[in-house]
């Protein structure tokens, strides 16, 4: 894996102060990617660095106060927002208060791959099978070639492309063993376009290609919505439909000023919920909703997806053209390099919306995305036959 880096290099030239603001420049992230943008986006990131420092002393104090590993124990199941106790200790439950809120301001970069496969289940998951099975795997791939190694290949070079280790081809081998090894362990899935930036942000933040594995393993198999990368993408579908009602809930008159205008909120959102906002975000502030992602699971999407249109209602508000929303909406997400503002919306302006509230809401859906499936199969094979 590539060394992390945490220096912004950037060179914009001679300019007065009064528009040193605006000019362009180039800089790289702290994981490698060379990001444009402009001189305050810099100070925004160096004030982050700042606070990942800070927020670094406090789980520090926290090792040092409860021992290294105080949080790899049993998470305690939330239910309707409110948390069971039921035999449980006081400590465990103070712990796994604790680790919700600082996991929400952010997990160090140098532990969140302890922390990661530790909170979504992906260490437990791979507990459950021999320490070889990934080498076997992976060696029961070599020469084989099936629809998905041939669409993994065809992907590789245009994934992050940018991105020195991620273009070379030691990073690129090992992007592919991670996706082709998972496209042979669940031959459902197979591959599905997006997994490859998933993956590949994954090899970036874990310390080896195997943990990068069982992270996309729990993520598809437990996380998330079942049947969002499958053929159909009937979890996606299911997914969107979810995201428009509840925009129309939380949101009210964005919904209704889109709808007027006849924008389908898919166009952008189906790149963030396959792509887990991995190509539209800044890389640490896409890994802070990967922190809270992997800890409370798939309804974070939402709370964040609602945050990004909620930040600019009042723009979205005033313009009437289709492509102006797509425009917003992509600057908007481009320069999100302050990841607290954007979990502030999300959790503090969205306000609750509870696991069980969601999953009745996708049951709903489901069967209406299922009969559109089953309806279109029917007409392909109307189709056919007439032909």
């Amino acid at each position: 894996m590539p060394t992390t880096t945490h220096t912004i290099r950037y060179n914009s030239g001679k300019t007065n102060l009064f528009n040193a603001h605006l000019m362009a420049v180039k800089f790289e992230d702290m994981y490698g990617f060379t990001v444009e943008g402009n001189v305050d986006d810099v100070n925004v990131l160096n004030e982050v660095r700042e606070k990942i420092r800070e927020q670094g002393r406090v789980w520090w104090a926290l090792e040092a106060n409860k021992g290294a590993n105080w949080y790899l124990q049993p998470k305690i199941s939330s239910n309707e927002g409110m948390i069971s106790v039921t035999s449980l200790k006081l400590s465990v439950l103070t712990n796994t208060i604790t680790l919700r809120r600082l996991i929400r301001k952010g997990v160090p970069p140098v532990l969140r791959p302890k922390v990661w496969l530790s909170v979504s289940g992906a260490a437990k998951k791979r507990s459950t099978v021999p320490e070889t099975y990934y080498d076997e795997l992976i060696r029961a791939t070599e020469g084989k070639t099936t629809p998905a190694t041939r669409q993994i290949d065809h992907d590789l070079p245009r994934t992050f492309p940018c991105h020195p280790w991620l273009n070379s081809e030691e990073g690129q081998a090992t992007l592919r063993r991670v996706l082709v090894g998972y496209s042979f362990r669940d031959s459902e899935v197979g591959y599905c376009q997006g997994l490859n930036y998933v993956a590949a942000l994954l090899l970036l933040v874990m310390k080896t290609e195997e943990d990068a594995f069982w992270m996309l393993a729990v993520l598809l198999e437990n996380v998330l919505v079942s049947d969002c990368y499958t053929g159909t993408l009937s979890g996606c579908h299911v997914e969107q439909r979810v995201f428009k009602d509840l925009l129309a809930k939380k949101c009210p008159r964005i919904a209704a000023h889109l709808e007027a205008m006849g924008f389908d909120v898919s166009l952008v959102a189906t790149e963030w919920f396959l792509c887990l906002f991995s190509k539209s975000l800044p890389s640490e502030t896409t890994l802070r909703v990967w922190d809270v992602l992997f800890n409370e699971g798939a309804k974070v999407l939402f709370h964040v997806a609602l945050a990004i249109f909620k930040m600019r209602e009042d723009d979205l508000l005033r313009i009437q053209h289709i492509g102006d929303v797509i425009d917003i909406l992509q600057t908007t997400t481009h320069h999100l390099y302050d990841p607290d503002e954007l979990l502030t919306f999300a959790f503090d302006k969205i306000g609750s919306m509870t696991t069980n509230t969601i999953t009745k809401e996708r049951k709903k859906q489901e069967t209406v995305v299922m009969a559109e499936l089953d309806q279109r199969i029917r007409r392909m094979s109307s189709l056919k036959m007439d032909g």
